[in-house]
């Protein structure tokens, strides 16, 4: 009886062992099972054998407030409007082109959001996906989100994340002031990027 329980425990073994090494069974001794939540193997993704890559690019972003085709709209107008315009919350669909000027090669748009959020200065939440249309970059996306002192000479916002070739990015950016016209309010905006993905 002993002999058999004995062959029975190193077939077992000998399949568990086979399933594991082909990636049916996962374990890991240090997780635990939450139940919705696993340890996946970086390998299921195709990401073991891809090096992480730094790209840098730059960019134009194009805020125009003015005219009939604006493609920033303020959507939210506080009742008690400060100096420094907190609570202003308005949503982009910003041209991203090559060069700075409006006709310069779109490369995609910048979608999302920004809020007026400090009360002692002029002080954006930036919330926006860098959607690109071009190229092999064409679907895929980054998302920028951050605080963006408008007056300062140079912004840094994080890269918290991205999709198709930007899937786990992460990096940050750099805004500077190309052209702003008081008069309208229309701006245009240097963007460099540091991104780091597979």
């Amino acid at each position: 009886m002993a002999k058999v329980f004995l062959i029975l425990a190193s077939e077992i073994i000998l399949l568990l062992s086979t399933l594991s090494s082909s990636g049916l069974i996962q374990c890991s001794g240090e997780e635990e099972d939450h139940g919705f939540v696993r340890t996946l193997d970086p390998k299921l993704l195709g990401l073991s054998a891809k090096k992480e890559k730094l790209s840098h690019f730059q960019v134009y972003w194009h805020d125009i407030v003015s005219g009939r085709n604006a493609t920033s709209v303020r959507v939210v107008q506080p009742t008690n409007l400060a100096a420094t315009g907190f609570g202003i919350i308005s949503m982009i669909d910003d041209p991203l082109t090559e060069g700075p000027k409006l006709s310069s090669k779109m490369v995609g748009k910048a979608q999302g959001f920004y809020a007026l959020s400090s009360q002692e200065e002029v002080g954006l939440l930036m919330s926006m996906n860098f959607a690109f249309t071009q190229g092999k970059y064409n679907g895929s996306t980054i998302t920028i989100l951050g605080r963006n002192t408008v007056f300062s000479k140079v912004r840094e916002m994080p890269v918290i994340g991205g999709s198709g070739l930007f899937r786990f990015a992460r990096g940050y950016v750099q805004a500077r002031t190309h052209t702003y016209n008081q008069k309208t309010g229309d701006a245009i905006i240097q963007y460099t990027c540091y991104v780091l993905h597979y």
